[in-house]
């Protein structure tokens, strides 16, 4: 890549970074009787920048907008609302544009986002266990633990990996075309083979 194109790669990426963080302050909670997990669109740049990029830029994007919400606007849950948006980013942006990048069409888009969403449910469940409630300080056990993961984490990232990857799919072509212009196999409507 000549400098030209690295730089923008770079505007591209910073402008995907911006409006990840824009979006994180337009979080709400959809589960009643868990209130601190709040959903919101932001891995939607950054599914768009691992998509166009690639499965790192895509993770750096997720990284990113994470560190950047803390610096403006610090952290309300001793880091472990930043560690859980980076783990459960990282679970669906990374392997959506893994198996995208190998092979772009609609159909991989698709397999992609849908192993992603998958990804991000084990993540997400194995991390609140092991990793984000032991560090939270709630000790749960038992009933109490499945009623969270059954009722809480798994209908939550499954709202949050469906409206992600919906959104990512009906702008992507959109914004690739005008922004990015890397892909054009996206936009071809010739009908694939399942």
């Amino acid at each position: 890549m000549n400098s030209s194109t690295n730089l923008n790669k770079t505007i591209k990426v910073s402008l995907l970074v911006a409006i990840s963080v824009v979006l994180m302050y337009f979080d709400f909670p959809i589960i009643p009787a868990f209130p601190w997990l709040q959903i919101d669109l932001s891995e939607v740049p950054a599914l768009m920048g691992g998509f166009a990029y690639g499965p790192i830029t895509g993770g750096i994007i997720v990284i990113l907008k994470v560190i950047l919400r803390f610096l403006l606007k610090g952290t309300g849950t001793a880091f472990v609302g930043e560690i859980a948006n980076i783990i459960v980013g990282l679970a669906l942006v990374v392997p959506a544009a893994y198996i995208y990048h190998r092979n772009k069409s609609k159909k991989t888009a698709i397999i992609g986002m849908f192993s992603g969403a998958l990804v991000m449910q084990i993540a997400g469940i194995l991390a609140n266990i092991y990793i984000l409630l032991p560090l939270y300080g709630m000790q749960m056990e038992g009933a109490a633990l499945a009623n969270y993961v059954f009722l809480g984490i798994v209908p939550f990232n499954a709202v949050k990996a469906l409206m992600v990857s919906v959104i990512t799919y009906l702008l992507y072509k959109k914004v690739s075309r005008v922004i990015f212009k890397v892909d054009s196999k996206f936009e071809n409507t010739k009908k694939e083979v399942a």
